[in-house]
This record gives structure tokens, C-alpha cells and sequence, in this order.
């Protein structure tokens, strides 16, 4: 930001200056060629021709500086072509301060324009020209008129302001970059607090970012506050599933190994039916945890129609004489993880084909706030007064069919984890048992 900033600066005070030093240039030679027009213009408004036809002035120039030699301020009236008259006598007429030198008349103008340049003909000293060319009363030939007056005065004027210049935009640019440095410390500052702030936290002095920081940097804090709680929620929940799955495979590790210290007869048979107990318990947490990990994806996204073709083709090939029928919103899309949705989905169908007569209708519909998914079958439904307890890990109403009574369960826990639910009704067109699945909608 700094090297920008400078960077930034510079290029800004070179133009700036450029540009200025330009107009102000242009003002001093500009002043100082007024000063020699006028003295042009008097020249040419006092100049008469004598009686051999040589130029003379009627009155002499008022700056005493034409009548000291190499005084820097010349004239010279010279005929064009013709330097002499017929008596021989000299038609040129040179100031004083030209002393033994002349100005060079050049031919490279035929008019009667003003004309001004720069000359570098004297030795070491250069000169500033201005030079016209007139008819005067009483001639028939071109005469120029030309003044020149040494640069000296100009350039130098011009030197110090250069000077004044360079400092003054030195001292600003500093004055500006510091500024600058001085503005970005004292705007990344904050960034310091927050720095040693996530240092206090990680070393545990503290548990949140409780400092108040400047309202630019306050959406920082709320997020970083935010993704601590997060954090602290899932390690939470982490230890929770972990001390639940422990404690509901202590007790069957503890009926294998009582089993086995005593050399029970049945003892194939017991670990049998407790690895089932712990495999179901390991499957219900495993998807738990699977859920709760994927929660944190922020673009979690899943559009609900793929999903329920995909459940519809597998479950009609798992189950020949089953009839899946989809309708609604195919638009439909949820905050929920795409396999996440595929797990909640299968689970539902798949017990409405198990369970019911043949067939399956499942609705979809967007509501302002969530999307709700209503599975119905046609089978012999659930009493009103089970229909809470079927939720939980391993109960079964119908122990002839296999199953491992975790669906609804799992179910129940992801749609939690994503903030939905799901119900349990009786279904008015087919009879049997409807279930309602809400899930966050996905505008």
C-alpha cells in the first residue's frame, strides 16, 4: 500500500509539475517578449529615412542599455538587399550596445509578420530575437527591424523557479507519502489487535474477540467470533458422538466378553446379535458425523429432483412389483449436501416400498421459508401413538422384514443437523403412512 501510494504520489507531482512549470515558462517568455515587441514597435514608430536614403530615428530609444556596448539590449534597422546607397554611404543603422558586432539578417521569411527565436550567434551569450520587416515612407526597399536582448534575465527567472519547484513538490511528496505510510499503520492497526487477539485465544487466554475495533473491521471479528462458535459447536457434538457410541458399544462388548469369560454355549449366537447392535450404532454415528462435517461447506446446494429419480431408479430395481410416482416443483433445490440428500431420500422411499402395498407417490413443494418432500405408501401405515418412538436408534415395528432399524433415526438427525425436520402423518389418498421431510430452501 505504502510503495502503491508513493508510486501513485510520484507520478501525480511529475505531471502536476510538468504541466506547471509549462504554463509558468510560457508566462515569464511571454512577458519577456511583450517588453521586446514594445520596444520593436517604437523602433519602427520613430524610424525615417535621411537624404541618401539611410535610416535614422527621431528620437533615440529611452533604455540607456542600447548605449552601452554588449549591454545584453540590441536593434539593428537594416535594408534588405541593398546595404549601401549610390553615394556609398552605409543604409544600416546598429545600436550602440552593438558595439563592433551585427546581427545576422536570415532570408528564411518573405514577409512582414512578427517573427521571434532563439539565437546562439554571440559567443556565450545567447540571445532572445524579435524581428519585423516594414516599408517606410519615402523608400522603395524592405527594412527589418530587429531587437534582441541576452537570455540571461529569462533563463535565470526561469532556474529559480524550477528550483522553487523541485522543492516545493519535494517536500510535498514527502509530506504526502508519509501521510501515507502514516494513514495505512494507523489503518491496518486494527488488524494487529485482531492478530494478538487470535493469539490469546489460541494459547487459551481468552474465548472470543471481545475488543471493540473500528466498524470496518467489526464484520471481521463477528465472522472470526462466528467460526469459533462453529468450531466449538462441532467439537462438541464430536465429543458427544463419541461418548454416545461408546456408551451404547459398552454394553454389548460387555455381554461378549461376560460371554465368553463364562464359555456360554450360545456364544456364536450372542456375538452375532451384539456385532449387529454395534454396527448398527456405528453406522447411525458415522452418518451423524459424515453430516455434521459437510454442514460446514458454505455453497452446500442440492437440487431435489436428481436426487429423487436417482432413489426412484434404484428402488424400483430393488423392489419389482413397486410403483415410485414423482411430482411438484422440479425446480426445487435445498442447503443440503447432495449425498446427505440422497441418504434422507433412500431411507424415506425405501420404507414406504418395503413397507407399503406397491406404491409410492412423493410430492414436492416449495414454500416461502423450506422445501417439503411427502412420502406416501399405501401399506398399514404407523398407529398415532408409535409414530414418536419409531424415531429412535433400532426400533422396528416390523421385525419379519430385514432392516436395522436406524432409517428414520438417521433421517431425523441430518435433517436436525441441516435445520429441517421430519413428521410422521397418516396419508388421505393412499392410506398408508406420509412422511413430511422439511429441508432450508435454496434461493
Amino acid at each position: 500500500m505504502i510503495g502503491i501510494s508513493a508510486l501513485w504520489i510520484l507520478v501525480l507531482l511529475g505531471v502536476g509539475g510538468y504541466a506547471l512549470d509549462r504554463v509558468l515558462t510560457s508566462a515569464l517568455t511571454r512577458n519577456f517578449d511583450n517588453y521586446i515587441e514594445y520596444v520593436l514597435t517604437a523602433l519602427i514608430a520613430t524610424a525615417e529615412i535621411g537624404p541618401e536614403g539611410e535610416a535614422f530615428l527621431n528620437r533615440a530609444p529611452a533604455d540607456q542599455r542600447f548605449l552601452e556596448p554588449y549591454s545584453g539590449l540590441y536593434f539593428q534597422i537594416t535594408a534588405v538587399g541593398k546595404p549601401r546607397s549610390a553615394a556609398g554611404v552605409d543604409l544600416d543603422l546598429p545600436s550602440r550596445s552593438l558595439w563592433d558586432r551585427r546581427l545576422k539578417v536570415v532570408t528564411r521569411h518573405n514577409d512582414f509578420e512578427v517573427h521571434v527565436y532563439d539565437s546562439p550567434e554571440f559567443t556565450g551569450e545567447k540571445l532572445r530575437v524579435m524581428e519585423r520587416d516594414v516599408r517606410l515612407p519615402g523608400s522603395q526597399l524592405r527594412w527589418r527591424f530587429q531587437v534582441a536582448q541576452s537570455r540571461d534575465t529569462l533563463d535565470d527567472q526561469i532556474s529559480v523557479l524550477r528550483r522553487t519547484m523541485i522543492r516545493s513538490f519535494a517536500i510535498l511528496g514527502l509530506g504526502l507519502v508519509i501521510l501515507a505510510t502514516l494513514q495505512a499503520f494507523y489503518g491496518l492497526w486494527p488488524l494487529r489487535r485482531v492478530r494478538r487477539s487470535l493469539a490469546a485465544i489460541r494459547s487459551g487466554e481468552k474465548a472470543r474477540i471481545e475488543e471493540r475495533y473500528p466498524r470496518e473491521i467489526e464484520p471481521l471479528t463477528e465472522e472470526l467470533n462466528a467460526l469459533l462458535a462453529h468450531n466449538e459447536k462441532q467439537a462438541e457434538e464430536a465429543r458427544r458422538h463419541a461418548g454416545n457410541l461408546a456408551h451404547a458399544l459398552k454394553t454389548p462388548l460387555t455381554v461378549i466378553t461376560n460371554a465368553a469369560t463364562a464359555r456360554a454355549p450360545d456364544l456364536a449366537d450372542t456375538v452375532c446379535r451384539e456385532a449387529t447392535t454395534m454396527r448398527r450404532q456405528v453406522d447411525h454415528h458415522l452418518a451423524r458425523a459424515r453430516a455434521i462435517g459437510r454442514r460446514a461447506s458454505a455453497q452446500a446446494r442440492a437440487p431435489v429432483w436428481p436426487s429423487l429419480q436417482a432413489v426412484e431408479r434404484a428402488v424400483t430395481r430393488l423392489y419389482d412389483n413397486v410403483t415410485v410416482d414423482l411430482a411438484g416443483d422440479r425446480a426445487a433445490a435445498v442447503r443440503v449436501e447432495r449425498q446427505d440428500l440422497d441418504e434422507m431420500l433412500g431411507n424415506l422411499i425405501e420404507n414406504a416400498a418395503k413397507y407399503g402395498g406397491g406404491r409410492v407417490f412423493v410430492t414436492v413443494r416449495t414454500t416461502p421459508e423450506c422445501v417439503e418432500i411427502e412420502v406416501e405408501d399405501d401399506g398399514r401405515g404407523i398407529p398415532e401413538a408409535d409414530r414418536s418412538s419409531i424415531f429412535d436408534r433400532g426400533a422396528r415395528l416390523d421385525t419379519g422384514k430385514p432392516g436395522t432399524g436406524l432409517g428414520l433415526a438417521i433421517v431425523r438427525d441430518v435433517a436436525q443437523i441441516y435445520g429441517g425436520s421430519i413428521a410422521l402423518e397418516e396419508s388421505e389418498d393412499l392410506g398408508g403412512l406420509l412422511a413430511r421431510l422439511k429441508l432450508p430452501l435454496c434461493r
